[in-house]
């Protein structure tokens, strides 16, 4: 168990970051049950609202400035990351109430993805400092991967538009990427004086244990150990990838038979074509080659659930 310490939530200044038209949820609702539950308990409550995501470091920042040290944050993955940048490295904490698909990052801090789950934390919280990864100076909180994911992400918005926000629609957009998939990427890795290169498919920087361990892969243990895992899938072409993610969905992968395991706790990477699209965290974005990533040590501090027995004062 990660070590925790009280949080005295009365003397909080509470600032609830919402983008209403995001998620798969009604965001105005979640920060009206917020507000309900929080507002009479605190020592000041204010709700900020996004129009889009690009706005939400800009509102994170803003609340910072105008006094708040505890921010919620309602969203998925995507979301949390473009808070979590703001508040990274500074003295205030992170409240997280999930509204995504997969929310990754609540069920990795034993949150859970429901919001009733979350909202429970509040009435019983802990603080704990974790762990985020950076590539070229962005903060990531689960994964960045390059090659066939990020083409995975934009499969998925299309059949988002057409068929809605669902598990399913979301596994079948990685099937239809993963198929259409031609061109495989080469990578040179360089960690802790060793060179590696590879010519895949896909490979991906863990941040998440959990995740990993969700997918049956290797390198939760060199995660929770405060390193990257890196993993490289073997396969260059579609066929063999879909063959993989079918592994994987069956929880029958193997690190030896599927992906090569890199871990360190920072790297160099370096990919040809050198301009590439990448994924973090659900969101994607261009990046240009080489990619120098780390693990920021106890960067982010947010609230969990208390182990029993209470936690520490900090």
């Amino acid at each position: 168990m990660e070590e925790q310490f009280s949080y005295d939530l009365a003397q909080a200044r509470v600032a609830v970051i919402v983008n209403p038209g995001s998620g798969r949820q009604d965001g105005d609702a979640i920060a009206m049950r917020i507000r309900d539950r929080l507002e009479a308990r605190v020592a000041a409550f204010e709700i900020r609202r996004v129009a889009r995501g690009a706005d939400l470091p800009a509102a994170a920042g803003e609340a910072l400035a105008a006094g708040s040290d505890l921010v919620v944050a309602i969203g998925g993955d995507g979301t949390q990351a473009a808070i979590a940048s703001v508040l990274a490295g500074t003295d205030a904490v992170m409240a997280v109430v999930p509204g995504g698909t997969f929310n990754y990052f609540s069920r990795d801090l034993g949150i859970g993805q429901s919001v009733d789950e979350a909202l429970a934390v509040l009435d019983r919280p802990a603080l704990r400092r974790i762990d985020t990864g950076e590539i070229n100076g962005m903060l990531f909180l689960n994964n960045v991967s390059f090659g066939a994911y990020p083409e995975i992400l934009k499969r998925r918005e299309d059949i988002y538009r057409r068929w809605g926000r669902s598990r399913l629609a979301a596994y079948w957009s990685a099937v239809v990427a993963m198929w259409n998939l031609r061109h495989p990427i080469r990578l040179t890795l360089r960690a802790e004086g060793k060179e590696h290169h590879f010519t895949t498919a896909l490979a991906f920087v863990a941040r998440s244990a959990y995740q990993l361990e969700n997918f049956g892969l290797d390198g939760a243990a060199d995660v929770r150990a405060g390193r990257l895992a890196v993993l490289v899938a073997r396969a260059r072409y579609p066929w063999p990838l879909v063959r993989s993610a079918l592994r994987l969905a069956l929880g029958n992968s193997a690190r030896y038979q599927d992906f090569d395991l890199v871990s360190a706790e920072e790297m160099e990477i370096e990919a040809l074509p050198r301009h590439e699209y990448i994924a973090h965290d659900g969101e994607k974005c261009w990046m240009d080659s080489p990619f120098r990533i780390r693990v920021r040590a106890g960067a982010l501090r947010v609230l969990v659930p208390a182990a029993d027995g209470g936690p520490d004062r900090e």
